[in-house]
Formats: structure tokens, C-alpha cells, sequence
């Protein structure tokens, strides 16, 4: 496929790379937790470990931010063999060589799991079973997929330091995070999408410096509008460094580990930063406390939150 060596000179200066002795990095880990679902929804289909899947796209795609990956979605270096769809060129082996690209990164990973379990190339691997991710390694080198000698057990390094043998067991994921996750495009300045997290049975993720619901919508999927209703805000307001911004209807009360416990107010708290703390409707709160909303919130002041 790559001239892996070569790419990853190229890697160094957008993201910290393996070595030898590999060192977990926050870059690496963002785009586990963003693709997870994913690589578990494409398993469940195809019958190929999620940590495979999860350790190619890393290496394959720099984590997301490669060339193919940001121009191309195409986080797995395929190239335009027997491909009649949407393409880009890259150099590789030759110059400005054929690659695959595709709308979103769902299509990219669809593509992976058919480019392995349609080619006959490949066909001795899925004798295998999901939780041998060794066997998978040192079968995909074997078969040819990379012309690197140490690419088996790079895949095997980032499958241990990351431990993404914990999803070859799977057999559930989330459809939301599949879903939106694989639908985003990559941005064009190569900038990483937000990562989506769980907490209080809904989604949020936190919003960056210039941020808007606007912008916030169109990477997500999901009308810029809607989300500001989540939020309890109107659409044009200015969204704050690091703010958290809930991509569903907020819950009445909080997670259930705060069964029994008060929230403690601390200077520069309101009402409305506790409820988005919590992942909770406003009103709701204000009712649970039995308050008014012009009820004006003192340091030290004790809320219940379930």
C-alpha cells in the first residue's frame, strides 16, 4: 500500500508518533473514542476485530490528519484498484498515485471492511476469530496489505497501548455514535472534529474558541436550531471556550450516582452553568429546589440535582 517509513516523517510534524517505544498521546486516544462505535458496528457486520480496524485508521490515517484522510476521508490508504468512485492523488510508491475518496468517514470504513472481506487476498484471515488481533496483524502483512516489515507489530503495539482488544468482544454499540461519527466529514484545515462523549444518557461535546451553533450543526448533522434548544439558548449566541453543549433534550434529573447528594455552590455558578454541569433542564431544577426562576443564587446555597 504505503510507504509507511515515509509517511510517517511526514506524521511527525502534525501529531506525535510511534517510535519504538510507543507512548500514549491524547491525539491517538480522541480518535479511538470518536470511532469506536464505528469499528465495533463494522465487526458486528463483517466479522473484522474493531481493533484492527481502530489501529489501521490510526496508522494508516496519522489519526485522522494525513493528507488522504483530510482532503479524501480516506483513513485507510486504499488505493483506486477496480474503484470507479471519487478519487485523489498522493504520492506513494510513484508519483501523484489513484486513491479512493469518499463523502464521509462511515464510507471509508464500509470500504475497509469490503476491501477485506471481498478480496480473496484476504479470505484465510476471517478463518480467524475476532479476538486473535495478532493473528489478524501478522495475517494482513503477510497478505500483502502493507509493504512495511514492521507494520504487524505496529498494529499489535497500538492494539496493546490503547487496549483495543477490549472491543473484539463487543456485541452492542452505540448507533448514535456510529452514526454521527462516521458521517462527518473531516474539515478542511485539517482541524480534529469534537469529540461526542456519553454522560446522563445524552451527548455533548465542548465547544472551541469562535464557535456557533451554526457551525456546530453542520458538523454534527443536526440543526444548528435544535441544539441551541437543547441548550436552553437562542441561536445566535456566542458560545464560550470549553462550554458544554448537549446534542439531545437534557434529562429532569442527574445521573444516578448523585442520588442523595447536594450540589454546593461556588463563586461564579448559576443556574443555568449547574444545569449544563449535570446535563438537566433548567426548569427543572429551578422545581426540584423549589425556586423561582428570578431567585437570585448565593455562594454556599445547597441544590439537589435528582
Amino acid at each position: 500500500m504505503k510507504k509507511i517509513v515515509a509517511v510517517w516523517f511526514v506524521l511527525l510534524s502534525v501529531v506525535p508518533v510511534m517510535s519504538q517505544q510507543m507512548r500514549w498521546n491524547n491525539t491517538f486516544q480522541t480518535y479511538i473514542d470518536q470511532y469506536k462505535d464505528l469499528a465495533i458496528e463494522e465487526m458486528l457486520k463483517y466479522k473484522i476485530p474493531a481493533s484492527i480496524t481502530l489501529a489501521q485508521g490510526l496508522f494508516e490515517s496519522g489519526a485522522g490528519k494525513s493528507f488522504l484522510a483530510i482532503n479524501g476521508n480516506n483513513h485507510f490508504g486504499i488505493k483506486c484498484h477496480n474503484w470507479t468512485g471519487r478519487n485523489i492523488h498522493s504520492d506513494d510508491d510513484e508519483d501523484q498515485e489513484c486513491f479512493r475518496a469518499y463523502n464521509n468517514v462511515l464510507e471509508s470504513y464500509e470500504d475497509h471492511s469490503k476491501f477485506l472481506a471481498f478480496n480473496q487476498r484476504y479470505k484465510r484471515l476471517f478463518s480467524l476469530s475476532t479476538t486473535d488481533y495478532k493473528g489478524w496483524a501478522r495475517g494482513l502483512k503477510e497478505c500483502g496489505y502493507a509493504t512495511n516489515p514492521n507494520y504487524a507489530q505496529r498494529l499489535i503495539n497500538l492494539i496493546e497501548l490503547y487496549k483495543l482488544y477490549q472491543y473484539d468482544s463487543a456485541k452492542r454499540y452505540d448507533k448514535f455514535m456510529a452514526s454521527n461519527s462516521g458521517k462527518r466529514t473531516s474539515t478542511a484545515d485539517g482541524t480534529l472534529l469534537h469529540p461526542i462523549h456519553i454522560y446522563n444518557k445524552n451527548y455533548f461535546l465542548q465547544a472551541r474558541k469562535g464557535d456557533t451553533f451554526k457551525q456546530i450543526g453542520k458538523e454534527i448533522g443536526i440543526s444548528g436550531r435544535k441544539i441551541a434548544k437543547y441548550n436552553e439558548r437562542r441561536y445566535d449566541d456566542k458560545l464560550q471556550e470549553n462550554e458544554v453543549i448537549w446534542l439531545k433534550k437534557k434529562q429532569k434529573k442527574a445521573d444516578k450516582a448523585y442520588k442523595g447528594r447536594l450540589h454546593h455552590v461556588k463563586a461564579g455558578e448559576s443556574m443555568y452553568s449547574i444545569a449544563q454541569y449535570y446535563g438537566i433542564r433548567l426548569k427543572s431544577l429551578y422545581k426540584m429546589n423549589r425556586l423561582s426562576p428570578d431567585y437570585q443564587l448565593r455562594i454556599g446555597d445547597q441544590l439537589r440535582v435528582r
